[in-house]
């Protein structure tokens, strides 16, 4: 059995042993490291610097990706030129001679209507166009009436004077039947290819439109 060989002597433990170490507060950045502090201060530095270092990054990215897509336009990098156009042909000159101030060219002027004198008598019946009331003849009866007009000047009677005997037409014995010089489209069609077919001085027959039955003398 072993005796004790005496009181034992415990070693004081360091002090380095018993600090209690204060707990580490320094702030990490995005990829978990630490960031120092400042020594003097003691405050953890600005995170502007890094800030900066990414905007920066960001911005060369964006600029790299626009340039690559860019066609050109505003820088002119990468832009295809444009084919030359064509020149615009010249504007027609037109020339007028001063001898001939309406044109060699121009188009040739309408040619004047034809235009005719005659004369005639107009025997209307009742029904025929602007036939006043006071006209009871029948059609058949204008027409005989017209006839036996005709056949007067045939044996030589004045056709003035016949005229006045048996015309119908408001106003027409007091001028002998006389209407001044027409042109075709002034008289209805029947009366119109009847006068014109006449040659000057020459007697139409009977012709018949809707005004009633005339007889026609061609006067120029």
């Amino acid at each position: 059995m072993l005796e004790p060989r005496g009181p034992v002597k415990l070693k004081p433990t360091p002090a380095w042993r018993t600090e209690r170490r204060a707990p580490d507060t320094t702030p990490v950045d995005s990829l978990g490291a630490r960031r120092p502090r400042d020594l003097q201060s003691g405050r953890v530095p600005a995170k502007t610097p890094f800030l900066m270092w990414k905007l920066r990054l960001v911005l060369v990215h964006g600029l790299v990706f626009a340039l690559a897509a860019c066609d050109g336009t505003l820088t002119g990098i990468g832009r295809v030129p444009r084919p030359p156009e064509p020149p615009l042909p010249a504007a027609p000159v037109e020339t007028v001679d001063p001898s001939d101030p309406a044109g060699s060219n121009s188009a040739p002027a309408a040619p004047a209507l034809e235009e005719i004198s005659a004369q005639h008598l107009l025997v209307m019946y009742q029904g025929s166009k602007s036939a006043p009331r006071t006209i009871k003849r029948s059609r058949e009866e204008a027409r005989a009436r017209a006839t036996e007009a005709l056949d007067a000047i045939k044996r030589g009677q004045d056709f003035d004077k016949v005229v006045s005997a048996y015309t119908d037409e408001p106003g027409g014995a007091a001028r002998r039947g006389a209407l001044g010089k027409f042109s075709r489209d002034r008289m209805v069609k029947a009366f119109s290819d009847a006068a014109f077919a006449l040659e000057v001085g020459e007697i139409s027959t009977v012709i018949e439109s809707p005004f009633g039955f005339h007889v026609i003398r061609r006067l120029e």
